[in-house]
Order: structure tokens, then C-alpha cells, then sequence
């Protein structure tokens, strides 16, 4: 009998216990992957710091977030549109592509599903070179060993951009290797490459280490045929490295660049968008401390800077909400 009592008491206590938590906490949690970038790029920060964030919701709406090191913009919008992630941090200019079907998503074809839901830091296209190779301007970067990125990066997509807008292509070098982010800093001081490239927010590690560990020095890329690709395309815009951001770079880099967007499909629920998009605006000043990158972040900008395809209904329901749009 005792041990009856016991019983029934350690179930009320469990049944007290289960009706404090909210609702959705009791559900089955939902599990969502968010594709990210080299684990020494911002893309890999802002995917691991957006999953903390949610992760620390939980209870309340039962999501849970991971955020695996990645292979960047095209590879993240791959797996979007293969429902093999719900969301990921894509370049403004290759998420056109995706939703357009163009570059390197023509066999693909557009993928009308592709939705914005907002915009992170402003990206620039980076181009450091060893100083040896005497290398001060993209165009005398002809002939030398350039690492071009590896196949579905945004750094890939983008210098194939410069060069097609400057009638190159990769025979235009004399080694067009295909290193992934995180090994191109040590192949450019090993003098592997000549120079390395990267789409990226300022201050960036990788590019540190470039700057620190060898005698090396941005390049400039600018001029007639920059100017008419920026023109061209609205998710471009001119760009400025300051100087003395990097050791051996006194003097302030020309260049051009597109905006870090967080993206996901139409497929994805409402709920889900909704309640990503609240923890990270909920939080916005403790996200912009975790990376110098984030700390320009504006509110107005990231609800419609660099943002390709429609906003996602989850994100718009949120920002109703705040009356930030109408």
C-alpha cells in the first residue's frame, strides 16, 4: 500500500511537474540543420551563434539547431532546395543565381521556393597576394598561381564573375587551384599560390593569418570593368578594406562586394522562420558582440539590404509584429 501511495505521488509530482512547461516544450522537439561555411569563415559564426540563440528558446518553442562547419553559398542552396537543410547563409549574388536559375545553377534551374529571411554583414571581395609575386591590381594577377576557391563557394562565384566581366578565364593564370577556405592562408605562405581569394566581413582570421604568418598584401580591384559589373547587377556594390586592418596594409583597399543573406525555402513552416527570426532579433545586441563582422549590423538594413528573393512569411509575421513593416 505504501508503495502505492508512492506511486501515485511521484506521478502527480511528474504531472505537476510536465503542466509548468509550455506546450510546445512537450511536443517532440524538431530538429534543424542550418548550413554554414569554413569553420575559420563568418558564415561559420553566424550559423553557430544564430543555433545558440535558438537553442537557447528550447523550452519554449522546441526547436533544436546545429550548425556543422560547410561548403558556403552554393552548397548551402543546394541543400536548401534538396531538403537536406532548412536554412543556410548564402552571398546576395549567388542566391539570385539560385533563385534565378543562372551560372551555376542553369541545370538546375530557378528555384522559386528560395526565400530571404534577413541580411547580415556587408562582404567584400578580398584578394591578398604575397608581396613577392608583385601583385598590386587584379589584372597583374595574370599569369601568377591564384587559388580561385573551392567548386560551390561564394569566393568561386564571385571571381568567376570578375573574370568573365574582364573576358578571362581560369587558362588566364598560370595555377587556378581549388583550395577550400580554411588551407588557402597556409598554401599562400608555403608559396603554393600566389594569391588567394575570399568574399568576406572585415576583420576575417583567415585573412589575418595571411597577413601575419607571411609578407603579403591586398589587392586592389577596381576599374572600367568593375565598375560596369557593379552597375550591372544590384546585389553588387563598390566596397573599401580600411587600412591598417592587417599588418603590412597601411592603406585602404578598393574593391567591390555583396551582403551575407540568411536564406531557407518556402517549404520550411511558418512557425519555424517565426520563431528563428524572434530569437535572433530578440537578442540582436548580444548576437553583434560575437564577431567584429556583426557589429555594423542596422535593423532597417538587415530587413532589406541584399535580400534576392521574397522575404519568408515566418520572417514578415515577426516583423509585423515589431512594426517594422506594414
Amino acid at each position: 500500500m505504501l508503495i502505492r501511495r508512492t506511486s501515485l505521488a511521484v506521478l502527480a509530482a511528474a504531472g505537476l511537474a510536465m503542466a509548468s512547461v509550455p506546450a510546445s516544450a512537450q511536443q517532440q522537439q524538431r530538429f534543424i540543420t542550418i548550413g554554414s561555411g569554413g569553420e575559420t569563415g563568418i558564415y561559420y559564426a553566424v550559423a553557430t551563434n544564430i543555433c545558440r540563440l535558438v537553442n537557447s528558446g528550447t523550452q519554449e518553442h522546441g526547436l533544436r539547431c546545429n550548425a556543422p562547419a560547410g561548403g558556403g553559398s552554393v552548397a548551402n542552396l543546394t541543400r536548401i532546395a534538396g531538403g537536406e537543410i532548412e536554412l543556410g547563409v548564402a552571398q546576395s549574388d549567388v542566391h539570385y543565381n539560385a533563385l534565378e536559375g543562372l551560372e551555376q545553377f542553369q541545370q538546375a534551374g530557378p528555384n522559386e521556393k528560395l526565400r530571404s529571411v534577413f541580411s547580415l554583414h556587408p562582404e567584400s571581395f578580398t584578394v591578398v597576394a604575397r608581396r613577392d609575386a608583385n601583385a598590386r591590381t587584379f589584372d597583374e594577377l595574370r599569369g601568377k598561381r591564384v587559388n580561385i576557391g573551392n567548386p560551390g563557394s561564394g569566393q568561386r562565384a564571385t571571381i568567376e564573375a570578375v573574370m568573365a566581366a574582364k573576358n578571362w578565364t581560369v587558362r588566364d593564370f598560370s595555377l587556378a587551384s581549388e583550395l577550400e577556405a580554411r588551407e588557402q592562408a597556409q598554401a599562400l605562405c608555403d608559396n603554393k599560390v600566389d594569391a588567394m581569394v575570399y568574399v568576406v566581413g572585415h576583420p576575417n582570421g583567415s585573412i589575418q593569418e595571411a597577413t601575419t604568418s607571411c609578407d603579403s598584401v591586398l589587392v586592389s580591384v577596381d576599374g572600367p570593368d568593375i565598375e560596369q559589373l557593379v552597375n550591372q547587377y544590384p546585389y553588387y556594390a563598390t566596397a573599401t578594406i580600411p587600412g591598417e586592418m592587417y599588418r603590412g596594409n597601411a592603406e585602404p583597399t578598393p574593391t567591390f562586394g555583396v551582403r551575407a543573406t540568411f536564406v531557407t525555402s518556402a517549404d520550411v513552416p511558418e512557425d519555424v522562420i517565426y520563431n528563428i527570426t524572434k530569437a535572433v532579433f530578440d537578442n540582436l545586441d548580444r548576437f553583434k558582440r560575437q564577431h567584429p563582422a556583426f557589429a555594423v549590423l542596422e535593423t532597417e538594413e538587415m530587413l532589406t539590404a541584399g535580400l534576392s528573393a521574397p522575404l519568408h512569411d515566418g520572417a514578415v509575421r515577426y516583423f509585423r509584429e515589431r512594426g517594422w513593416m506594414e
